[in-house]
This record gives structure tokens, sequence and C-alpha cells, in this order.
């Protein structure tokens, strides 16, 4: 039994599920979270729709590697904020087992049913503290595999909680939650690289070109330029994306949603 943060009644996951209108308004809420114009709205929707599939916490974390050397992570935060702290502060990053898992893996799992490494035994250890006693880890599969991975995790103070009876209808709810987050995270990277690279329609259409492995000279052709002016014009939008080249740039911009 634990007490629910959606009613102030007690209840178990079990008994929560059986409810006739369980999942029918998580249902409602969900579109307008992959659709939220702000962290704000996003947000408040990630909680609203925690309460009503009966988690006490929740957290969603996108991992993107441009290259060999840069990485980014970005993350919404429904949760104590001293576990965010805690997180940045041990550099958990590197030792996050739900990251990992997400990374490889495209089923849910519970906590209790992932093999940690020795050094993510103390990310499981001060986690189950700070509301995650029991965890349930989603991913939210993508076309880029293990570069750009996203991953929810839903969270009871209560260990055991999501092993119940009706936790069927919870991961199917929390499937399509994580790839709303998902979808709305990946728009605001977008939003933010085309705002800070002023990559233009024609920036965008050059990187398509890229893409499908055409040469300069096959590109020039089709828009009756010279290779040389389609080769200058790479290099200026290779600056703006801060790559080294015009692959890098290609694969940078369908990492982050450009093509």
């Amino acid at each position: 039994m634990k007490h629910s943060a959606a009613n102030g009644e007690l209840f178990c996951l079990a008994a929560l599920t059986r409810a006739p209108e369980y999942g029918s308004r998580a249902l409602d809420i969900l579109p307008a979270v992959g659709d939220a114009g702000s962290a704000e709205d996003a947000l408040s929707g990630f909680r609203e729709v925690l309460a009503l599939l009966g988690a006490d916490t929740g957290v969603f974390m996108s991992y993107v590697r441009d290259d060999a050397t840069r990485a980014s992570y970005r993350s919404l935060l429904a949760c104590d904020p001293l576990w965010a702290s805690e997180y940045a502060k041990r550099g958990w990053y590197d030792h996050d087992p739900w990251l990992r898992y997400a990374s490889r893996e495209t089923e849910p799992v519970r906590s209790e049913d992932l093999r940690l490494l020795p050094n993510e035994e103390d990310f499981a250890k001060v986690s189950a503290t700070l509301g995650f006693g029991s965890a349930f880890i989603v991913p939210a599969p993508t076309s880029a595999g293990s570069s750009r991975v996203g991953v929810l995790c839903l969270g009871s103070h209560n260990a055991g909680f999501f092993d119940a009876d009706g936790f069927g209808k919870v991961r199917i709810l929390a499937r399509a939650l994580s790839m709303e987050l998902h979808r709305w995270m990946l728009h605001t990277i977008r939003r933010e690289l085309l705002e800070r690279s002023r990559i233009t329609p024609a920036d965008i259409e050059l990187l398509r070109h890229e893409d499908a492995g055409r040469t300069s000279k096959a590109i020039g052709a089709q828009m009756n330029l010279d290779a040389k002016t389609i080769d200058c014009r790479f290099q200026r939008v290779s600056a703006k994306l801060e790559t080294p080249d015009r692959r890098s740039a290609a694969r940078k911009a369908k990492l982050y949603g450009l093509i």
C-alpha cells in the first residue's frame, strides 16, 4: 500500500489499475506533453501523468553523442532536487545504469531486474533513498541507435511497487509517455540548434545531399553551380554547426533532427 499523490487515498498498483477510468485521463494529457511549447508546460504535464499512473517521482533523460569526443545530456526532472544535485556532483552520467540499458535495449525493465555493474551500485543505492525505491526504466527507441538515447524512469518510494498485478497497463502508458517526452525533447534541442547556428533551409537542403552521399560535382550539376562553390557552401555550413567537415555536419544535422 502507498499514499496516492493523485487523490490522497491509499492504494496499491493492482487496485489503482482496476479502476475503470485508469489511463483515460493520462491519454488525454499525453499529446500536450509531446507538443508542449515550453519546459514548464512539459514538466506540468509530466507530473500530472506520473500521478495518474501511480508513480511518486520521475525523470526523463536524453543523451546525444555528436562525435567521438563530444556528448550532451538533457533532462526533465519530476523528482527530489537532491537527486539531480547528487547526479551532477557524483558524475553519474558515466555510471548511470538506466542510460546504459536504454542505449542497448528497447524493452522496459524494472530496476530489480536490471543487472548493475560494480560502478553503478552507488547510483542505485542513493536513488533508492530519493524516490526510486522501486523504479521502472522505459527506453525511447530512436533511429540513431546509441548515438541518441532517451529514457524515462518512473519511481515509487515503496520497494516492489511495480511488481503488482496491473503492471501491464502501466507499461503501455509509460511507453507512450516516454515517446512523447522524447518527441518534446528532440523538438526542443532541434529548435535551439537552429536558433544558435542560424542554419537556413538552403543549408538543410545541402546537408540532405551530403547525407545521400552525393559529390560536390553531382550537387552542383543539380543546382547549376560549380563544384568549388558547393565546397565553399559546405565549409560555411560546417562552421555554423561547429563541425570539422561536411560529413560530420550531416551526421550532426541528422542526430538533431534537422534532416
